[in-house]
């Protein structure tokens, strides 16, 4: 077992008294750091070496030591030593980042420039940019430290990259980390991109923007929110914003939300955007072809002085407001009745390529929408009058809100319009001439409440699901927001204006706001729910903590004291943890500490065994409280001495009172006490805390005491009580540390009394833990208590007997005769866990015990037991470690000022430089200790260890234990002192381990070394005699090692596993235990950030727990010790030790090579030059006549990332790895195969493809990057010589890599041609071969032949990777030859000659329109080859045009533009020729092209491979494939026509650039088929004729294709849509759709013709036709979608969009294309619909026919990204879609119409009432999906026409109504409530019910059940608050309906039923709302009883 961890180590410092004194160690600060500075980096560094117990190196040294790395950094840039050279020194400098020294603003700047520089050079190797990218952002990432002031950087570079990196083209299939990367840089330079840029980068990338391509749309979207600068965002926000409103799509929602939240944030200080600073910022970072147009905007030039971006809601407009609002409501995904509307954006979604996942995500749309609304909150209205409600609405007084009662006729019976008219009478017209007054006064704020409101039902637990998550981590969001800007603008360096800044009334109504719903939502079953009420509940509560307490505690009390469901107990405890700061924090909120005691009380129970999560709870809020009080009492100082009884009898239950709220107080306007009185209170509590501190020790002692039994590995029962165990102690050691020291002296013997009168077998490792908690506060007293006692008992327990039965193994149990040993030496070693200055007292007692411990523990656990001990202490006496970590510093903790009044010191933060620590350093009488016991115990051992290795002792299993206890000894002694002495390593040695580096070929000056720095090693001078002594004897102790090693394989009998596994337990210790091995940098890193989350009260918080600070004085500590670490020695004996290890990697038993294969993984950390040497050993054991254990063990080895990174990453080194990875197939044994196979797939994930072109690619910023850096480096000399060495060293290396390159290509070349290489090894060999195909040298002609040969290999993988290599080898063939530099092989670019830049003169419609339709019109040849006329992909023109657009020439007649390919490709040119020119070779590629596959479609790598041959060879082989595509052609086989259509695309694909005649030539002969082709017999054969069309069509212009164009309009014109045969029909359609699907936007010139064909069919009695017509409908809508800016260029879009009135459609968002198709839909459905058929036949009708593709289109249409522009259909189509809706003998159309209306949410009238029973849900569902854009007179209206129907004839139709009207109350005006309040008041009070049987019966129930029904509607409507008038309005007025006739009284029931389900929670809060005739009332009215009184 492992030593314990002495980061836990939290020791009290008990002061001068006890004679433990730090003085002595108060470190020296370097004057250079001490002196005074007002620079932050300084005073932050003076602050880490204040924190130390050392001196630290000054700041002059670190500083020289910066630029010697930089230099270096520098030099490897200059001589192109990337790999290895950067990456090395790079990781000095993250390093050296550790160690917390100031980086100058110069060479800051500097170096992010060169990292930034080399991130954008292309070719750049992606391991190096993703460490220089990751180096940039950390050196830009503070915005204080680096502005755009000080940096600028050229933004085309990255997106150079970026945009021919993202999209792949149809050969490609690398798919690399490149794109994101790119962005990720992109993102993080864009601060330091000019403002000046931003129109040039809006004419880059808003002409990419393509309506009909939501890939293009999505890319240029990426484009323009990551590289627009987020300053001066006023010339083209409103762009953005018009362009969201048009495009449907998730995915483009969350990018834009995250780029409005860091612009509003951003926007709050008003100056960011003054248009003065773009000409202040020098304008010095351009890119060579980086323009500066500026772009007229006299619009945005401010009339008076500059004052911000601000509008009418922050820098919003209220129209762009209101949207962002709209899409916050349906981001939470609440389902309603429209639940499928919220799938159109990802449906949408679906449209777009897998490449735009290669981009980094943006942040989660929650978090953002919360940034918005917070970030645009300010005193921006008029404010609401105050108000104390939970729900923050204003309710007015009800003047002039009656209205008259209708008129009646003479015989009591209302006129039958009357009572319609009065239910709806206006609503709005009295307060209509009033200002619009907001909560607080603020627009955003209002906004917020109003959709909590509306949202406030999906809270609660029982209203649950996926959307709970996202609401709940949205209030979270926005409290964590608030809460950071309200202390930002706290600061006096603010620049918020002060009259834009947020008020208290604002923080006070935004709590009141999220309180009710947040206190709902904490009762929820899901963790991440609950996880993040309690962040938003301790967010709020420390913004208005008497707002947030009283109700947590008012919902503690019963869920503490009586028995409830489980969940809800653990939910209140969280949220009391949450609330935590607002009890202890005397500055957060000084009256909560009175309610602490009680609280503690009440969970005493929560600490049980049998309930682990609800201990967890409890002990997490223990370890919250406790770390910020002191216990103790307060009301008389001078208390005698606490004798307290420790039984373990429970005590009863307390009880919380919290009794300062009378009735009709609201929570938070509590009594407000003095604090003095608030003190007494405190001081009189305090009192109690002994009783309680004795109970909760009692509690966990009985839990200890009913473990389960420990097992062998010593813990008691399984993960969940070892952790329930370390929770428990957690929580009693942080309450341990603030004890006063009467109640700690009756703690500690209370456990002194419980350790010495009992033994637990179960509870060994327990007692542990409990005496190491009060061990860490006074280990004087605790070791005066355990020491005697214990040393006694383990005396004599030996000495009778015990740990006397020998055992060795891992799997032993202790016996029971055992356990009073191990118990004493669990308590001791929890006693010695401490100080080590209190040991010395009885070091010679100790000595004692260690020597007969040695002596007489044989048992595995008593020899592991008392080795820990020894570790133990150790470890006290020679590690520097805190001695405490109390809540206050010591000298204030031991003033008298504190004794007396701490109470006033709870949750006391501090500033960084007011923080005091006491550290142990260990003195040289506790050197000496440890140095004694080691010559005492350790050495002896040593000894006799040495001695068992001599000849001619018997190993049997005596000597097996005595070699393993004694080793357990020397190791445990060992691994006790890492700090002890400092490791120093001779210049000699270092040269000599980097001869034997693991970096290969590299200069000496570049193989990076550390200089050590302080780190508080005990001993640190070699020539100290102690140093030398421990020294030698470790040493002695690895040669031993070694020497055991040897002599243990030797003997390799199976009763040697303990000793080997004890061997390579001590192996470890002596390679690893060193430096921060204890005090693992990372892993307190993990637990600094851990607190720091924990302890945040606000983001940006600088006063801290002081717990926080001590935890972050350790982690420098160990960053320092951490540096020292990196480079370990690696001499002759540490070599020896790392073979041992290797070979015990391969030995014959699994659990010994598992073990060392792990430690020889974590040797490679810190050993270089390990795997260099263990890779021989690997391989060797990889060959014939190896045992298959040993094969096995280094198979495994090999497998790790650290090892086959490194074999593979070098290509040195990767031929040696292949070369035996493919020798491996000696060994047949499955077993064996499968590691094979395992270690293939690890390999080949590392194996890229060769390519170092990077090193012949200039960068001329690069190079301006690096003279800047070298001009900022004074301290250093700039020795040319070195860079003239690396340099030419890289040229070496390089050669050697392409030879290693070449070697390994031979070498699996001959793999895989060997005819006796397995199936499996030559799928492995092809995809190798294919990855060794490199662009930067020629390829070999025996590579490609081998892959030729392998396109038609028997193995279908074989072939697949073989054919994927033939594409990649033609692509390449293709660059080579036309390129024009290395840059250009590097971004993959060919210059094609035949491709031109053409100039657009004309940006207008008309040139668009002219443009797109020139591609129905022949090509005239002849023209063509002299104007590029052919333009196969549209890059712009949809919404704007680029300067010039992609054309190509018709090539010549005869000859081939693109050949002859270059000269170095001609031998691997004319082998493919030689290969493929001869029949035989397409033959055998047609037996499988043909054969069955089970593909529905061509398979396009078959195609792209024949399509690489022809494009390479011309029309060359195609007299070889053409009798092979006749023979094809002829065959009805499915498999046989996909054959032949696979080859056809691939030649037609192929033949683009061949010569004209060539081409026409090929389209004679294959002319006569075209009718055949596309006149298909066979259902089969179809859909694969249709892929060959998408293929043959994709991105090209159909031109090229004319001949099969033309047929394929020939063969539509030519159908017959009303034939018999709907295959005949629906063959064509298909055809048709892939030709327009796959020309995208080019289709705009057959759009008309085509329509026109399809829509006079829509008569058609086909199903299957009726779908096609739909699509085509669909389809069309999107291609004529046009933008309608005057002129189509960025420059007018842009402007346009930002001056043009709202009204104008600037997008073309409206849907006009199919207007005239729907007015004349609309006019013949009346027609259609009489002429229905009746019954059956019903679904053959005209009208159900074109019905269903009206609803199909539809359907579709709203489910693109258009769908915006599907209202202008639907709205005419509305009645009819409702008609459809009430057909019943139609079920499909009925099903159709309800799925799209429901996802409509529109409203309309009908005269039928099932009409109306479906649209009044549709109005709830619109009012809150669109509720922001709905003006407050609207909303008026809709509650009118509402109220209108709870008077219909038709009861459904009436509740519909209610249930309806009560969604919309939530969010309206209460001045409407009021007015409908008193409105239905006076209508059920006038409402008399005549006789049953008279006439007038059924109007007068039909009056009282609306009035009724309103009533209803206004209680529902509030469903978790009690208003004012609610108490009445329920007693008075609802109760007397009880027993009404049905369905009165059913509708009383149902709302009383409602009324108590959701009240049942808060019922202890909400009954004070009612009097006690009220509260018997509602009795009454709920149970017939009085069950509330």
């Amino acid at each position: 077992m492992d030593l314990p961890d002495v980061s836990n180590l939290k020791l009290d410092d008990p002061g001068p008294a006890n004679g433990i004194s730090v003085a002595g160690h108060c470190p020296i600060i370097p004057d250079d750091i001490a002196r005074p500075t007002n620079d932050r980096y300084m005073l932050k560094l003076k602050h880490y070496a204040k924190s130390l117990p050392y001196s630290i190196e000054p700041n002059s040294k670190m500083q020289h030591m910066l630029e010697f790395i930089l230099l270096r950094i520098a030099q490897c840039v200059e001589a192109k030593d990337y790999d290895p050279g950067l990456q090395q020194w790079d990781s000095m400098l993250t390093y050296w980042a550790m160690l917390k020294y100031p980086i100058s603003k110069e060479k800051r700047m500097r170096l992010a420039t060169l990292y930034f520089h080399v991130c954008t050079t292309p070719g750049m190797p992606n391991h190096i940019v993703a460490n220089c990218s990751d180096n940039f952002q950390a050196l830009v990432r503070s915005k204080k430290k680096l502005r755009i002031e000080d940096m600028r950087l050229p933004w085309k570079p990255v997106y150079k990259i970026l945009s021919k990196d993202l999209f792949l083209t149809r050969r490609q299939f690398e798919i690399s980390q490149t794109s994101w990367y790119m962005g990720y840089v992109s993102e993080n330079a864009r601060r330091f991109f000019h403002p000046a840029a931003i129109d040039e980068m809006l004419s880059t990338f808003v002409p990419l923007i393509n309506g009909n391509n939501l890939s293009s749309i999505l890319a240029a979207e990426y484009y323009l929110l990551t590289f627009l600068p987020l300053s001066h965002p006023q010339s083209y926000l409103p762009m953005l914003f018009r362009l969201w409103e048009s495009v449907n799509s998730y995915m483009y929602d969350e990018r834009m939300l995250q780029f409005l939240s860091r612009i509003a944030e951003m926007h709050v200080d008003p100056t960011i955007s003054d248009p003065r600073r773009i000409d202040e910022i020098p304008d010095d970072a351009r890119s060579e072809d980086e323009g500066r147009p500026n772009w007229p905007k006299e619009d945005l030039e401010p009339k008076w002085r500059w004052s911000g971006l601000y509008q009418d809601v922050g820098i919003f407009t209220e129209r762009e407001w209101n949207y962002i609002m709209c899409k916050c409501l349906a981001s939470m995904e609440i389902p309603l009745a429209d639940a499928g509307s919220l799938t159109t954006g990802p449906n949408a979604d679906s449209q777009a390529t897998f490449e735009l996942n290669r981009l980094p995500k943006p942040s989660w749309r929650i978090s953002s929408l919360a940034r918005i609304i917070v970030y645009s909150m300010a005193p921006d209205g008029l404010p609401n009058p105050g108000s104390e409600l939970s729900t923050p609405f204003y309710t007015p007084t009800p003047s002039g809100t009656s209205t008259p009662l209708p008129h009646t006729r003479h015989s009591g019976q209302l006129n039958g319009h009357a009572l319609g008219d009065y239910l709806s009478s206006p609503l709005g017209k009295h307060g209509s001439t009033k200002a619009k007054t907001y909560l607080a006064g603020s627009k955003a704020l209002d906004s917020l409440a109003k959709l909590i409101a509306s949202c406030e039902g999906f809270f609660h637990p029982t209203n649950s699901g996926s959307w709970t998550n996202d609401l709940s981590a949205f209030i979270k969001y926005i409290v964590y927001d608030f809460n950071k800007r309200w202390h930002e603008e706290q600061k006096p360096d603010c620049k918020t204006p002060t009259h834009r800044r947020l008020t208290r009334d604002m923080k006070r109504e935004l709590v009141k706001s999220l309180r009710t719903v947040a206190l709902l939502a904490m009762f929820s079953q899901d963790s991440t729910t609950v996880t993040n009420i309690q962040s938003c509940l301790k967010s709020m509560s420390v913004m208005e903590p008497d707002l947030i307490l009283h109700p947590v505690l008012e919902r503690a009390v019963p869920a503490l004291e009586a028995l409830v469901e489980t969940h809800r107990t653990t939910a209140v405890i969280k949220a009391l943890g949450a609330v935590a700061p607002a009890i202890v924090s005397r500055n957060v909120y000084y009256p909560g500490a009175k309610h602490l005691l009680p609280i503690l009380e009440l969970l005493l129970p929560g600490i049980d065994l049998n309930d682990p999560f609800k201990t967890f709870c409890t002990t997490a809020f223990l370890i919250e409280v406790a770390q910020y009080i002191k216990f103790g009492d307060l009301a008389s100082m001078n208390q005698p001495k606490l004798v307290v009884d420790i039984g373990l009898e429970s005590t009863s239950p307390p009880s919380l009172q919290i009794d300062n709220m009378p009735a009709g107080i609201d929570e938070g306007d509590e009594e407000q006490l003095s604090e003095q009185d608030e003190d007494a209170l405190l001081r009189n509590t305090c009192g109690d805390f002994a009783d309680w501190v004795a109970a909760f020790l009692r509690r966990v002692i009985v839990l200890f005491e009913n473990l389960p039994e420990e097992g062998a590995t010593g813990t008691a029962g399984g993960q969940t009580e070892v952790q329930l165990v370390d929770a428990v102690s957690g929580a009693f050691s942080q309450i341990c540390i603030h004890l006063s020291e009467s109640l700690y002296d009756m703690v500690l013997n209370m456990v002194f009394d419980y350790a010495s009168e009992n033994v637990r077998s179960n509870a060994v490792r327990a007692i542990h833990q409990l005496v190491e908690c009060v061990a860490n506060v006074d280990p004087a007293k605790t070791l005066a208590k355990f020491l005697p006692f214990c040393a006694a008992n383990i005396h004599s327990e030996l000495e009778h007997g015990a740990s006397s039965v020998r055992t060795t193994s891992l799997n032993s149990t202790a016996l029971p005769s055992d356990a009073t040993l191990h118990w004493n030496l669990a308590i001791l070693r929890g006693a010695m866990y401490n100080d080590g200055r209190a040991t010395l007292k009885y070091s010679q007692v100790l000595l004692s015990l260690f020597r007969t411990l040695l002596k007489k523990t044989f048992a595995k656990r008593g020899y592991s037991s008392s080795g820990k001990l020894l570790s133990s202490t150790l470890l006290t006496l020679t590690h520097t470690y805190p001695l405490e970590n109390k809540f206050v510093n010591p000298d204030e903790w031991n003033s008298e000022e504190f004794q007396c009044n701490h109470h006033r010191y709870w949750g006391r933060l501090y500033k960084a430089e007011d923080v005091q620590i006491s550290w142990h350093v260990p003195n040289d009488a506790e050197i000496d200790f440890a140095l004694q016991i080691f010559r005492e115990v350790a050495e002896p051992a040593l000894d006799s260890l040495e001695e068992l290795l001599q000849p001619g002792h018997t190993r049997d299993s005596i000597w097996r234990n005595d070699f393993c206890r004694k080793l357990s000894f020397v190791r445990n002694a060992f691994a006790g002192i890492p700090t002890l002495v400092k490791e120093t390593i001779t210049p000699e040695e270092l040269q000599e381990a980097n001869l034997t580096s693991d970096i290969l070929d590299e200069a000496m000056e570049m193989i990076a070394t550390i200089e050590p720095v302080n780190a508080a090693f005990a001993l640190s001078d070699p020539a100290d005699p102690r140093h030398q002594y421990i020294t030698a004897l470790r040493r002695r102790f690895g040669t031993f090692l070694h020497a055991a090693s040897i002599s243990l394989r030797q003997q390799g009998e199976e009763n040697t596993v303990d000793a080997v596994h004890m061997l390579i337990r001590s192996i470890r210790t002596y390679m690893l235990e060193y430096g921060d091995s204890r005090d693992s940098f990372y892993l307190q890193l993990d637990r600094y950030n851990s607190e720091l989350n924990i302890t945040r009260q606000y983001a940006g918080q600088k006063e801290w727990p002081r717990a926080v600070w001590v935890r972050r004085a350790r982690l420098y500590h160990a960053a320092r010790l951490h540096w020292n670490s990196v480079e370990r020695r690696r001499g002759p004996l540490e070599d020896q030790l790392i073979d041992d290890v290797t070979e015990w990697s391969l030995w014959h038993y699994s659990t010994i090579r598992e073990t060392s294969q792990s430690l020889l993984q974590s040797l490679c950390g810190n050993y270089d030059g390990l795997r260099r040497r263990s890779l021989p050993i690997l391989y060797k054991a990889l060959e014939p006549g190896v045992d298959d254990d040993r094969m096995k063990g280094a198979l495994w080895t090999l497998n790790a990332s650290v090892f086959v990174k490194y074999a593979v990453g070098d290509p040195t080194l990767a031929t040696d790895f292949f070369s035996k990875l493919f020798a491996c197939q000696h060994n047949e044994k499955p077993s064996i195969q499968d590691c094979v196979a395992s270690l293939v797939d690890t390999s080949l994930g590392g194996f890229v493809e060769p390519c170092y072109v990077v090193y012949d690619v200039s960068n001329q910023a690069l190079d301006r990057a690096l003279d800047n850096l070298k001009k900022c480096l004074s301290d250093v000399v700039e020795e040319p010589s070195v860079v003239v060495k690396a340099r030419a060293q890289r040229v070496r290396r390089l050669k050697l890599w392409n030879d290693g390159v070449q070697r390994t290509t031979d070498v699996i070349l001959k793999v895989a041609q060997s005819p006796n290489t397995h199936w499996k090894y030559s799928i492995v060999a092809v995809r190798c071969l294919r990855t060794l195909i490199r662009r930067d040298v020629p390829l070999s002609r025996s590579h490609v032949q081998c892959l030729l040969e392998k396109t038609y290999d028997s193995n279908g993988s074989i072939r697949y990777y073989a054919q994927r290599a033939i594409m990649k080898i033609s692509r390449f063939i293709k660059l080579r030859s036309l390129n024009w530099s290395a840059m250009d092989l590097a971004m993959e670019q060919n210059h094609n000659p035949l491709r031109k830049k053409v100039p657009v003169l004309d940006p207008s419609h008309e040139f668009t329109r002219k443009f797109l339709l020139e591609y129905r019109k022949p090509l005239d040849l002849e023209k063509a080859r002299k104007e590029p006329l052919l333009r196969d992909k549209i890059t712009s023109g949809w919404l704007a045009w680029q300067d010039t657009y992609d054309a190509f020439l018709a090539p010549e007649p005869d000859s081939h533009p693109l050949l002859p390919w270059s000269s170095d490709c001609k031998e691997v040119v004319d082998l493919i020729r030689e290969v493929t020119t001869k029949s035989k070779f397409w033959k055998k590629l047609c037996v499988h092209y043909s054969s069955e596959n089970h593909s529905e479609a061509v398979v396009q790598d078959n195609v792209s491979c024949v399509k690489s041959i022809f494009q390479i060879l011309g029309d060359e082989p195609f007299e070889a494939l053409r009798p092979i595509i006749t023979d094809l052609l002829k065959k009805n086989d499915k498999n046989k026509q996909r054959g032949a259509a696979e080859f056809l695309a691939g030649v037609l694909g192929g033949s683009k650039h061949w010569p004209t005649n060539s081409q026409l030539k090929l389209w004679a002969w294959l002319r006569p088929y075209l009718k055949n082709i596309l006149d298909q017999k066979n259902n089969d054969t179809v859909p694969i004729w249709g892929s060959f069309l998408e293929y043959i069509f994709c991105n090209r212009d159909p031109r090229r294709v004319q001949p099969l164009l033309d047929q394929l309009l020939v063969e539509l014109h030519a159908v017959d849509f009303n034939g018999e045969s709907t295959f005949d029909i629906v063959k064509i359609l298909s055809f048709f759709r892939s030709f327009y699907e796959q020309i995208d936007w080019k289709f705009f010139a057959w759009a008309d013709e085509a329509l026109s064909i399809y829509w006079s069919q829509i008569g058609s009695e086909h199903d299957d036709v009726l779908a096609y017509i739909s699509e085509l409908l669909t389809f069309s809508g999107k291609v004529m979608w046009f933008p309608n800016p005057s002129s189509c260029t960025a420059e007018v879009v842009t402007r346009e969009c930002r001056t043009e009135p709202l009204e104008s459609d600037i997008m073309g968002i409206r849907g006009l294309f199919h207007e005239g198709r729907v007015m004349e839909l609309v006019k013949k459905f009346k027609v259609w619909r009489g002429e229905r058929l009746p019954g059956a036949r019903a679904f053959q009708s005209t009208y159900d026919r074109i019905g269903v593709l009206v609803c199909r289109w539809l359907f579709q249409s709203i489910h693109d990204t258009n769908a915006v522009s599907t209202f202008d259909y639907l709205l005419p189509l509305m009645p009819e879609l409702f008609r459809f809706t009430e057909i019943n003998d139609n079920d499909d159309l009925a099903n159709r119409a309800n799925l799209l209306l429901t996802q409509m949410c529109a409203i309309q009238t009908s005269p039928s009432w099932r009409v109306r029973l479906k649209i009044l849900p549709l109005v709830q569902v619109f009012y809150f999906r669109q509720g922001p854009v709905i003006s407050d007179i609207k909303v008026v209206e809709m509650m009118e026409v509402i109220c209108r129907c709870l008077d219909d004839e038709v009861v459904e139709v009436r509740e519909m109504a209610a249930t309806t009207l009560s969604g919309i109350l939530r969010v309206s005006p209460r001045r409407s409530v009021l007015a409908l309040k008193d409105r239905f008041v006076r209508l059920a009070k006038s409402s008399k019910l005549p006789p049953k049987g008279s006439e007038e019966y059924n109007t007068a129930l039909r009056q009282r059940h609306a009035a009724v029904l309103g009533i209803c509607a206004l209680i529902d409507s509030y469903p978790y608050t009690i208003e004012k008038w609610m108490p009445d309005l329920i007693t008075s007025v609802l109760v007397e309906h009880t027993y009404d006739p049905i369905p009165i009284s059913s509708t009383v029931r149902k709302c009383a039923s409602n009324f108590r389900k959701t009240h049942q929670d808060t019922w202890h809060e909400d009954s004070k709302k009612f009097t006690e005739d009220q509260l018997v009332a509602l009795s009454t009215l709920l149970t017939g009883s009085s069950y509330y009184a």
